[in-house]
């Protein structure tokens, strides 16, 4: 199962953090007589949608969680005015492509986000990471800005957690995209410094601030053509 706009503080305690829904599935793609009662639990709450492709909507949400939770957190505010923040646009679409890299070497089939956001599209190429204003790499700023003002009021659970003094999990967000990366042969800089830095936010030795999401893209090597 997938839960879009929402986090849990405890075990079986889900906090609606924004719109969003539920995707559920199985993980040989089976739609079950036991997926269709847990929809009927579960549409209450918000709308369900039965997936065929779990391990692809679970990845498109792992990539979303490690840009908009993380950077949250190390940014330590609001999506919405992060997003404003050119660095913070650039580090969020450098986080999704690596974990779209690493989706790729599982042999994953990403699904859209919400049935519109493709993240196929949205990772970064080599080119345009190194070209500097390209009509593409606007066009993915602009989506990153819109769906950030839409979600404007959207704060960080993992920064939430931190504030009521429990451990991160950005073991199984961005520790994730690093650990499966490695078995890959593939290098995932940026959410190996994100992950290492929400740890140092969470032990008090850095404040969530724009300075520490300078320091993230400073310790990363991400460039500066945006």
């Amino acid at each position: 199962m997938v839960a879009w706009g929402a986090s849990m503080p405890e075990p079986g305690v889900y906090e609606r953090t924004s719109e969003g829904g539920f995707t559920v599935g199985t993980l040989n793609g089976e739609v079950t007589p036991d997926l269709h009662r847990l929809q009927a639990l579960l549409e209450p709450v918000g709308p369900v949608t039965l997936t065929t492709n779990l391990q692809g909507a679970r990845w498109s949400k792992l990539a979303l969680n490690n840009a908009v939770s993380t950077l949250g957190t190390i940014g330590g505010d609001r999506l919405g005015p992060l997003v404003f923040h050119r660095i913070i646009r650039r580090l969020a679409l450098e986080l999704m492509t690596e974990t779209v890299t690493v989706a790729r070497a599982e042999g994953v089939k990403l699904e859209r986000i919400a049935g519109t956001m493709d993240l196929e599209w949205l990772a970064l190429t080599p080119g345009e990471r190194e070209s500097s204003g390209s009509v593409s790499l606007v066009a993915k700023h602009s989506l990153i800005l819109a769906v950030g003002t839409r979600y404007r009021r959207m704060r960080s659970s993992m920064l939430a957690a931190i504030e009521r003094g429990r451990v991160p999990a950005v073991d199984f967000l961005n520790g994730e995209v690093v650990s499966r990366g490695l078995l890959h042969g593939i290098d995932t800089p940026v959410n190996r410094v994100a992950q290492q830095l929400v740890y140092r936010i969470a032990a008090g030795e850095l404040p969530s601030s724009m300075d520490t999401v300078e320091l993230l893209a400073n310790e990363a090597g991400v460039k500066r053509n945006w």
